[in-house]
């Protein structure tokens, strides 16, 4: 377990207003392979960069009291990539549980997934109900990866899900509301993001999280995700806490 205690000052935690730390945090970690690319590295170096810092990402939002966190992972048009690159990315996400596991747990923070793992390799996706089970338990933050996920893929799954309820009765017609639609989502276990982080400079959404953004503050960096540390992410949610949310109100 690492023997960091806080990567903030208390004079920089006391700047924050507690009440208004994002309760869940969605993330878009762009940049890997420019990152190798800059750094004359490969394309495999830059993703395991990405990786090595997110547990410090993980710890730190913790500290600042959010409650969940949505890394998008390996996207559905990812597959589009190299068989290589893909073969690499799962590898890692593999590795990268089994390596970090134990720090969950003594950190209690809870692993979940987003996507369908339908086409994840078996090694892949039995490691993944392995670390689910191993931090069931934990209760201090959430550490979501969404791997094999696209909002419209999420989306015609739970239209066909609904249509399957309908079907046998389970639903009528005056019951598709969007607390209904919502329910059949794969984030419905938890509050639509409050804050949604992208790096690297780019400015889309990029298929994520679209339902679930829709009042969320998006917050944009020029920093690629291999140098994104606490203090960026301390930025982006004083940044938060400096706008007003409206909600549509």
């Amino acid at each position: 377990m690492t023997t960091l205690t806080s990567y903030y000052t208390e004079e920089e935690k006391q700047q924050l207003d507690p009440n208004r730390v994002p309760h869940h945090i969605a993330i878009v970690p762009d940049g890997n392979r420019r990152w190798a690319n800059s750094h004359e590295a490969t394309v495999d170096q830059g993703h395991r960069s990405g990786a090595d810092g997110l547990m410090d990402i993980m710890r730190s939002a913790k500290e600042l009291g959010v409650k969940v966190v949505t890394i998008y992972t390996f996207s559905t048009e990812n597959w589009k990539r190299s068989p290589e690159e893909v073969a690499s990315l799962m590898w890692l996400i593999q590795t990268y549980l089994e390596g970090e596991c134990q720090e969950m747990v003594d950190n209690e923070m809870k692993f979940e997934t987003i996507g369908d793992l339908t086409p994840v390799p078996d090694a892949v996706k039995n490691t993944i109900i392995e670390t689910k089970a191993a931090t069931a338990h934990c209760d201090k933050i959430t550490m979501v990866l969404a791997i094999n996920y696209g909002s419209r893929d999420e989306i015609r799954r739970s239209v066909a899900q609904i249509i399957d309820d309908y079907s046998i009765g389970k639903v009528q017609k005056e019951d598709i509301t969007e607390s209904l639609i919502a329910s059949h989502l794969d984030t419905a276990r938890w509050p639509d993001p409050d804050l949604y982080i992208r790096t690297s400079g780019e400015t889309r959404v990029s298929n994520y999280l679209l339902w679930q953004i829709s009042y969320s503050e998006l917050y944009f960096t020029d920093v690629l995700w291999p140098d994104f540390r606490p203090q960026h992410l301390l930025e982006a949610v004083q940044c938060f806490q400096n706008r007003k949310r409206r909600l549509g109100s």
